[in-house]
């Protein structure tokens, strides 16, 4: 009998439809039954694995509760508990917006809690039961390293032992476990839950591949080189299309998609080797931003890691075909934008600095042998935000300050959670991170004081010494940081709240009126 691997995940949702993905041991035809209709799709494969979307259409109310039926048998929802429901999002846009990034999966007892801190979203995922309906999301966004293919966690270190002894030791090496990576990460029973009734829309960052994926061209030209990488490389990102992207797809952009298409006719695993192999290599083949309109709300989720151009002295965030995408997305009418980077777009100003100052040397500012030195130290400790790709940063800065609207930068990445202002536009950068993954306390006090101390003195003083110009705009740090594991809800159209776990109670740190 066919059973579930991991899902149902409840992923894209607008006002008349949803859309449930799973993955399941057997190939079978997944139906879902909600309000008395029956919604089916047969399975398709990769790689020997099975998974399949249903689409729920024409709907016109919420679902209180789904079950979903695998060649006829019932396997969700779970005995004892709740049900899963679906609330479509109202016509003018969601409410609550729950976001974060940065989750281990190490696991929960006493020992890891204590090295790794709760898990805030399974804390948040046995919390909603009880909570009343004013503080449900209407969606949930996950801002990258939604797993860590290269830091994985001890039960999947010693499933990695279990099938081989080669290289590379301790990381992910192909899609085979990449599936048992996202298995693990997404199969806990709040978790299962959470993610089976609250819509989910999700980004990558580096972990979700590597880390310092893509930092520079200098990186790339290393990775080519280790005999491993060009398998690992196709398997995350197959893998991530397959179990993150392909949910944040409309049903109509997945009826156009060519790959899903290919996919449905038999097993898959060579085309979507062979599409993920060309995706890297020529990024502009592919498109792994995604923009939403909600009402008056519009959601724009930027890829800041395929779609990079890293030609040392001509370093852009986005390649000319991914700006030119994100000027037309950014253009369209809108009340307010929500701007999805994984990587925060506004650091505190010294570090904003020290960033411009290090990407001016790695591309030859003051000689080659700097340049050199520059490199590792960019790499060393990930000076590889918006900040370090000066052109974009710029470029962006005066797109979203001349639209006179309220904007909306949603990130993750840094593994502390603040909320900082441009001047004098309504332009927000709003960080919630780590989710599960906390800094040291050593490393905690180590940034305040070189991130929101030493750098605020030196930062300005280093780019100019590089003769780069001030930034087009200015913008501080109003709020935090805080550095405790965290979910954050940006409730619209001006609050923002973020939330700790303590002992599994879910309790907020910080709320802020966004003026």
């Amino acid at each position: 009998m066919p059973a579930l691997v991991v899902g149902p995940m409840l992923r894209y949702v607008d006002s008349v439809s949803a859309s449930i993905w799973v993955e399941t041991a057997e190939p079978c035809t997944v139906t879902i039954e909600a309000d008395g209709r029956a919604y089916r799709s047969p399975t398709f494969t990769v790689h020997g694995h099975h998974y399949a979307i249903v689409d729920l259409v024409e709907l016109s109310q919420d679902i209180a509760s789904y079950s979903v039926k695998l060649d006829g048998d019932q396997v969700w929802p779970l005995a004892g508990r709740p049900p899963s429901r679906i609330r479509l999002l109202p016509p003018d846009g969601p409410r609550n917006v729950t976001f974060g990034s940065c989750r281990t999966s190490v696991p929960h007892d006493a020992a890891h809690v204590l090295t790794h801190g709760d898990d805030v979203l399974r804390s948040f995922g046995a919390h909603l039961p009880q909570a009343g309906d004013e503080e449900w999301p209407d969606l949930l966004l996950l801002l990258g390293d939604q797993v860590y293919a290269d830091n994985p966690a001890p039960e999947m270190l010693d499933y990695i032992r279990s099938r081989r002894s080669t290289e590379p030791q301790g990381e992910i090496a192909d899609f085979e476990e990449y599936a048992e990576l996202y298995r693990q990460a997404w199969t806990d029973p709040e978790i299962q839950w959470l993610f089976s009734t609250v819509p989910t829309a999700m980004i990558f960052d580096d972990h979700d591949v590597r880390d310092d994926w893509n930092t520079s061209q200098p990186w790339r030209e290393q990775m080519a080189g280790t005999p491993w990488w060009p398998h690992r490389v196709v398997a995350g990102l197959g893998a991530y299309w397959i179990y993150q992207h392909l949910g944040n797809l409309s049903p109509a952009e997945r009826a156009d998609d060519p790959l899903l298409r290919t996919l449905m006719n038999g097993d898959g695993g060579a085309a979507l080797d062979a599409f993920a192999e060309k995706a890297d290599a020529e990024p502009s083949s592919n498109r792994w931003s995604y923009s939403r309109d909600y009402g008056g709300t519009r959601l724009i989720m930027i890829d800041t890691r395929c779609a990079r151009q890293l030609t040392p002295g001509q370093r852009r965030m986005l390649d000319p075909g991914e700006w030119a995408w994100l000027e037309q997305q950014v253009d369209a009418p809108a009340d307010r934008l929500i701007i999805g980077s994984s990587i925060p777009f506004l650091l505190p100003e010294g570090v904003h600095g020290v960033q411009n100052w290090n990407e001016a040397l790695a591309d030859g500012k003051w000689g080659r042998l700097v340049r050199r030195w520059s490199e590792k130290l960019r790499q060393a400790i990930d000076l590889e935000h918006w900040a370090a790709f000066r052109r974009s940063f710029d470029d962006l800065g005066r797109l979203l300050i001349g639209l006179g609207k309220p904007v909306l930068i949603l990130s993750g990445d840094v593994h502390y959670s603040y909320l900082a202002r441009a001047k004098p536009a309504p332009v927000y950068q709003i960080v919630c991170s780590p989710i599960r993954n906390p800094l040291s306390r050593l490393l905690r006090w180590a940034n305040v004081f070189t991130q929101f101390g030493l750098a605020t003195l030196v930062g300005s003083l280093l780019a100019r010494l590089a003769g780069l110009p001030r930034p087009p705009f200015r913008w501080r740090v109003t709020d935090g940081p805080w550095f405790q594991n965290a979910v954050a809800t940006l409730t619209l159209p001006d609050k923002v709240t973020w939330y700790e776990s303590a002992g599994g109670e879910v309790r907020p740190i910080g709320s802020v009126r966004l003026r």
